[in-house]
């Protein structure tokens, strides 16, 4: 069960970046994958799920608008543009993924509906 995020890194306020998350092993078959980041003193949450079987998407209240979750099933790889970042967005962001979980569109989501999980990526968001 490997997953792999990549593309976080520093990035202005306003800007944007693309986070990748690339599944193999079991993983490959997932049914969802989401988002997650947890800053520094909080508890991790959840920013967007979608639905292998139908791309059905979900998305925190606090990033819709700005953030789209995307799929590649060839890849299988789910991609997460963040636009108009802003400072509270920082954060470190996990993919995590389940084989039998479907999000709801209207959530929620909860970290324990998955159960495989990448190492996490840095965002960082300052001038």
């Amino acid at each position: 069960e490997v997953l792999v995020e990549s593309g976080g890194g520093l990035v202005q306020p306003g800007g944007s970046l693309r986070l990748s998350c690339a599944a193999s092993g079991s993983t490959m078959y997932y049914h969802a994958i989401g988002w997650f980041r947890q800053a520094p003193g909080k508890e991790r949450e959840a920013v967007s799920c979608i639905n292998r079987s139908d791309g059905s998407t979900y998305y925190a209240d606090s990033v819709k608008g700005r953030f789209t979750i995307s799929k590649d099933n060839a890849k299988n790889t789910v991609y997460l543009q963040m636009n108009e970042l802003k400072p509270e967005d920082a954060a470190v962001y996990y993919c995590a993924a389940d084989t039998m979980y479907y999000c709801e569109p209207y959530g929620p989501i909860r970290n324990a509906d998955f159960r495989s999980w990448g190492r996490g990526i840095n965002v960082s968001v300052s001038s």
